[in-house]
């Protein structure tokens, strides 16, 4: 499996600047990175911070989280097609992408059992934390959300703020992510066997199911069918399941039918739509607190 590292966070927050750090260390380690970069306009203002010897795929004027999902897979397949050697996939999404919907994004059922998510490493402007009021309820609901969802956070630009804002700042921070470790930076520096040490995780030795994340605040799952099922049984096993499940997405085998049915679930919706050709039957679970989630 590939690790991939998803960097979130606000617009001008510094990710690129974290990448860019990244990157460096990466290959100094000999290792072989690769990019996925979303820019929300049709200019690669950003992508153009990454050197040609770095495999890198980008994804223009859309977000990774809404319009551009198709786009997303397929822009990650070709990543895995033409760079058979890579080592790891860095991630950078918009600043306008709500984390939740970026991992369900980069989970496709196609390629899910190649990708190892480690974590979403946010980097959160200071400044603008102590300024968040003066955002409109919308914009404002969005930032929180990526800081929520982080497994790391960044305090960057900490060499702008006075000692006692960057106390303010790591301890409200602190106690609005209790999970993840707060680190103060400046232009996204961090070690990156720090990020490295921070999202390890066991690794189950199964067949049945893959676990990425567990014991974070988000986490994803990935299912794999022996038999098939009975479509209503099935929904009604979803609905049971708690609200910490926020996304479902695969292919599901349903009894008399010849190919696995492509299943979708969001915001408590089901939708089931038929697949003309055999797929692999496994599914992709997101959310929080899904370890022993079992059909």
């Amino acid at each position: 499996m590939i690790d991939v590292y998803l960097f979130s966070g606000f617009l001008g927050s510094g990710k690129t600047s974290l990448l860019r750090n990244v990157i460096q260390q990466l290959k100094a380690e000999n290792k072989k990175p690769a990019v996925f970069m979303n820019e929300f306009g049709d200019l690669p203002i950003d992508s153009n911070e990454v050197k040609g010897d770095i495999p890198l795929k980008e994804l223009l004027d859309g977000c990774i989280c809404c319009s551009g999902a198709e786009k997303t897979e397929a822009q990650l397949q070709g990543l895995l097609i033409e760079n058979k050697d890579i080592d790891a996939i860095l991630i950078e999404t918009t600043g306008a992408a709500h984390p939740v919907e970026a991992l369900d994004a980069v989970y496709s059922p196609l390629f899910a059992e190649r990708l190892q998510v480690k974590g979403i490493i946010t980097v959160v402007d200071s400044k603008l934390w102590l300024d968040r009021d003066q955002l409109s309820p919308r914009i404002r609901a969005l930032f929180m959300e990526q800081i929520k969802h982080a497994h790391i956070l960044l305090a960057n630009k900490s060499d702008l703020l006075t000692e006692e804002e960057l106390a303010q700042v790591t301890f409200e921070l602190g106690h609005f992510n209790e999970n993840a470790p707060i680190i103060q930076t400046v232009n996204g520096k961090l070690s990156f066997e720090y990020i490295e040490k921070t999202l390890q995780k066991p690794k189950k030795k199964t067949t049945e199911q893959i676990v990425t994340g567990a014991g974070l605040p988000l986490s994803s799952k990935l299912m794999t069918f022996t038999k098939s099922v009975e479509m209503e049984a099935f929904e009604e096993w979803v609905k049971s399941l708690p609200d910490t499940v926020y996304r479902m997405k695969g292919f599901v085998p349903v009894k008399g039918t010849k190919n696995p049915y492509l299943f979708q679930y969001a915001y408590g919706m089901v939708n089931w739509m038929p697949e003309y050709i055999e797929m692999e039957p496994r599914l992709v679970i997101i959310g929080e607190d899904i370890e022993d989630i079992q059909y």
